[in-house]
């Protein structure tokens, strides 16, 4: 598992892919229990992620992911499964939970305020992290006393290798010119390379955290990530998630 500096103070891992118990394309540590892996073994991947940040695996909360901007905010007991609200960020102050996301490419965020006791966990693709997941987040921990809160961007697709194509860019440049820093040339015509992490942390350094990203590109490892572009590319079928998590101490 990859942790960070900022986030120090808090039980949190960017998990990889090792250390699980599935098979085959979900091999090893599949944490999505949404996909087509076998439900047990999705159930203890997740409880071994849970124990090792110092969780009981039944204080895993976790959302159903939309690529939008709602946060959820988690105050006891975490969702039923069935229950879970349509949410691309989760946020708490209560101690003894575990925020999580699930991603194969999109950025996971891991949020936290020391001082205030908020932490906070986003799911940020292209698509949410245009539409504002990310200030909504910190909007939202603003909301329960925080002020000074730190973020970081785990593993997701890097530049290098997120190529995309003039409508995502468009899309992008909608909002803000200015973010066509964040798209270099690619090596097709009508093609550019979009930095997604550099992109997410601009947005939430501009919104007032103090935040970085790991640096770790899903696609080109993977040994240790799963990738959604790597497996369309490779035309494999279904792949896993890895989970991304941070919690407050009981």
């Amino acid at each position: 598992m990859i942790q960070h500096d900022l986030l120090s103070g808090f039980p949190h891992a960017f998990f990889t892919r090792q250390g699980g118990v599935s098979t085959g394309l979900f091999a090893s540590l599949n944490c999505s229990d949404r996909g087509q892996d076998d439900p047990a073994a999705v159930a203890e991947n997740r409880a071994r992620a849970a124990r090792a940040l110092g969780f009981a695996p039944d204080r895993l909360v976790s959302v159903h992911q939309v690529h939008g901007p709602v946060v959820a905010v988690a105050e006891a007991a975490p969702w039923a499964r069935e229950a879970r609200p349509q949410a691309d960020a989760v946020i708490t102050d209560r101690p003894g939970l575990m925020l999580s996301v699930v991603t194969a490419d999109c950025g996971p965020v891991l949020f936290a305020d020391s001082q205030a006791g908020v932490v906070g966990a986003a799911h940020a693709g292209w698509r949410g992290a245009v539409g504002g997941v990310l200030e909504a987040t910190l909007d939202a921990m603003r909301a329960l006393g925080a002020r000074d809160i730190r973020a970081v961007v785990g593993p997701c697709i890097g530049q290098a290798s997120y190529e995309v194509s003039d409508d995502l860019r468009n899309e992008v440049l909608a909002r803000d010119p200015a973010d066509a820093r964040f798209f270099a040339p690619g090596a097709r015509p009508g093609k550019y390379q979009f930095d997604l992490p550099g992109y997410c942390v601009a947005r939430l350094t501009a919104a007032g955290a103090r935040a970085e990203a790991t640096g770790h590109c899903t696609l080109a490892t993977p040994d240790l990530f799963f990738s959604h572009r790597r497996r369309t590319l490779a035309g494999e079928g279904p792949i896993g998630h890895q989970l991304s998590a941070i919690g407050i101490g009981a």
